[in-house]
């Protein structure tokens, strides 16, 4: 007999503890939470934060992305416009434009000159 309580005492000292409370159920039970329930609550509130950060996060990549798809589009809409502009300013398309319009307008042969004024008369 002396024998057999040597062995039960070896086995309760080994699993005294961590180990034993979570293999017998204990380690979750109200005096652990009234001992730990600072360490408990930090811990839900860090879990809470780190989900709010995340979802955020994820919600301000997908703006960045829509905005950067709009950007892109409108950016091409600039350089079709910016083109389309050109063309009309051409000399050609605006002697057209004359023509079309009836405008009586010529093109000048000899370019413009500065008069110059000398105001000390």
């Amino acid at each position: 007999m002396a024998k057999d309580s040597k062995t039960t005492t070896k086995n309760k000292v080994t699993t005294k503890g961590l180990i034993g409370s979570v293999l017998r159920g204990r380690f979750i039970s109200t005096d652990f939470f009234s001992r730990h329930w600072i360490s408990v609550a930090l811990l839900v509130l860090m879990f809470m934060w780190y989900i709010t950060n995340k979802y955020e996060c994820q919600t301000s990549m997908e703006t960045i992305q829509k905005l950067e798809k709009e950007l892109e589009i409108i950016k091409t809409e600039r350089v079709r416009e910016q083109s389309l502009y050109m063309s009309r300013i051409r000399e050609a398309s605006m002697s057209r434009l004359v023509r079309r319009h009836r405008l009586d307008l010529k093109v000048q042969d000899t370019p413009p000159y500065k008069i110059k004024y000398n105001s000390e008369l």
